[in-house]
């Protein structure tokens, strides 16, 4: 039986700032997931109402995979479960490449490099949507974001390396091992 592997983001309500800081994180509540699971072969949205079918989700999961997951998405969903996330199957990609870098990458950068792609917005663009009650926008570039983490690991599992421009806007590329 093949693996359940669940792609995963969220998208939060309000911003670090808001909360006081990013030692609040769970403070900021999600307006938006999104999980891709290899064994149903499809996207599931969660709004705040469905988070807890979301956390449910991700328990089910033989491994989740994100970008900065265990720093924030699970710290965000920690606000609404005694339950300790990263106690999960994990696939942190943003950790595994700062780990092995000494420095972090964005995803956009590695889907640039790597695809040609950028993302279609950024974390606050989210908020101002969530502010403006516009969900499906938010919806909409979160299942994109969750595309891109599930293009991302493939491509690093078929080829053993990703690419990333650095700061200088040079094509670099990482050998990952997942």
């Amino acid at each position: 039986m093949a693996k359940n592997i669940v792609y995963f983001d969220l998208e939060t309500q309000k911003s670090a700032d808001e909360v006081g800081g990013w030692n609040h994180i769970s403070k900021m509540g999600m307006s938006i997931g999104v999980t891709f699971s290899t064994t149903r072969g499809d996207y599931t949205i969660y709004g705040e109402k469905q988070v807890n079918d979301l956390i449910t989700d991700l328990q089910r999961a033989d491994l989740v995979v994100g970008f900065n997951i265990l720093r924030f998405d699970y710290e965000v969903l920690h606000g609404y479960t005694a339950y300790d996330l990263r106690q999960l199957p994990t696939l942190d990609m943003m950790v595994e490449l700062q780990n092995q870098l000494q420095h972090r990458l964005s995803l956009d950068s590695i889907a640039t490099a790597t695809f040609g792609v950028e993302k279609t917005a950024e974390g606050l663009q989210a908020i101002r949507w969530f502010k403006d009650g516009k969900l499906a926008e938010i919806a909409e570039y979160c299942c994109y974001d969750v595309k891109l983490t599930k293009l991302v690991h493939e491509y690093g599992q078929r080829h053993r390396q990703l690419h990333y421009q650095n700061r200088f806007g040079k094509k670099m590329t990482v050998p990952v091992s997942w």
